[in-house]
């Protein structure tokens, strides 16, 4: 499922051009000077995107690398309207935001199901001699052509909506709590960046409600600047309505973990520091030690919630503890009136940060021959007669 879930794809899209108007004069046995009738040309096909709820990564376009709406046909004789090209659709999971591939300036975004928005517009059909009839020009011989093209290289990057976002280093117990507290099951392991992408749960609340909670993977000190998985998929949680720190109760330094992951949203997006912000300590189960095993101090909740003025929540995944308080704070927050319209803007993007750089193809081309031992030998093919390879 990780392999399969693409939030980044970069494709050429181009909409279908006009056809051209036709320059006809009319003939027939009684009528020799009919006059103009020629036809318009159709509409070039568009390229538009759709909403599709039922998509949650853009997997489908990963090797549809080129998406063209046809062209429209050209008018005929007896004002016959060429036929409009035929729109393309394509279907993008609600969340898809839509940047310019040269210059990574923002174009659109698709939020909701069914939602469409027109990315490149067709060309209009060119007019037919007959609408230049005059009184003084009878018979125009002339005709407008279909407007051309358009065409783009886009960037599509989809950020999940969720409600609620986990933010930590790798290893603080973010995937144990969405399997706690969801039906998710991201896999779980003792070592870092065990989640490579984000994962999605739904969390049950009380009298049949829910929000949805989202699992970034971890980022470190310096992922502003490339290291770890970087920044990359810190673009998931620029919806979210709060956003839920997570820091293990065995840190030596709980604050200072802390105001480093909120540094690193910072440099990545300020507007993130607006969101509103909730601390679980979580791995209350677990003695908190140092690593040559001295026991640290207690952990002053009280002390801490007014020093980073959030609230602070203690959890344990394995033993449940603090796992209601945290839905009821959670929910709390999601119902405040700040927190109901969640609205960011979308920077231009760096292209040349983003881009993969494609494995350089070999030099050498040339057949090479393999041999399967090192030592070139005469082949005495007798001997292995008579063991059934050759029959």
């Amino acid at each position: 499922m990780a392999a399969n879930f693409i939030d980044y794809v970069k494709i050429y899209c181009r909409s279908g051009k006009g056809g051209a108007g036709c320059m006809h004069l009319h003939r027939a046995k009684y009528l020799p000077k009919g006059g103009p009738d020629g036809g318009d040309g159709g509409k070039g096909g568009s390229v538009i995107l759709r909403g599709n709820r039922n998509l949650w990564t853009l997997l489908h376009l990963k090797y549809q690398k080129h998406i063209m709406a046809t062209d429209g046909g050209k008018g005929g004789q007896s004002r016959s309207f060429g036929k409009d090209g035929e729109d393309k659709i394509i279907e993008v999971p609600c969340g898809t935001v839509v940047y310019d591939g040269e210059t990574g300036e923002y174009i659109c975004e698709v939020k909701a199901h069914d939602e469409r928005v027109v990315l490149l517009k067709g060309g209009r059909g060119g007019l037919g001699n007959w609408h230049f009839r005059t009184a003084t020009n009878q018979a125009p011989r002339y005709a407008q052509p279909g407007e051309p093209a358009q065409e783009r290289t886009v960037i599509m990057q989809l950020k999940v909506l969720a409600d609620v976002g986990l933010v930590g280093f790798p290893n603080a117990g973010k995937s144990t709590l969405l399997s706690v507290v969801s039906a998710a099951k991201p896999e779980i392991a003792d070592y870092p960046f065990t989640t490579l992408t984000p994962q999605l749960g739904i969390v049950s609340y009380r009298d049949g409600r829910s929000f949805c909670m989202a699992d970034i993977p971890g980022i470190i000190e310096g992922a502003s600047e490339g290291k770890g998985l970087g920044l990359r998929f810190l673009r998931h949680i620029e919806r979210n309505a709060v956003l839920l720190f997570m820091v293990p109760a065995t840190s030596e330094d709980i604050q200072g973990e802390y105001r480093i992951l909120l540094r690193e949203l910072e440099k990545y997006n300020p507007e993130l520091l607006s969101k509103a912000r909730i601390l679980a300590i979580s791995k209350m189960d677990v003695p908190r030690v140092d690593d040559e095993g001295n026991e640290l101090p207690k952990i002053d909740f009280e002390a801490l919630q007014k020093a980073l003025e959030i609230p602070v929540i203690p959890i344990s995944s394995l033993t449940n503890e603090g796992i209601d308080e945290l839905k009821d704070q959670l929910w709390t927050e999601l119902n405040k009136e700040q927190n109901q319209v969640i609205e960011i803007s979308h920077a231009p993007i760096d292209v040349t940060l983003i881009e993969k750089e494609e494995p350089e193809a070999q030099e050498d081309d040339e057949e090479q021959t393999i041999y399967l031992n090192e030592v070139e030998e005469e082949w005495d093919l007798d001997k292995y007669k008579g063991i059934g390879w050759d029959e």
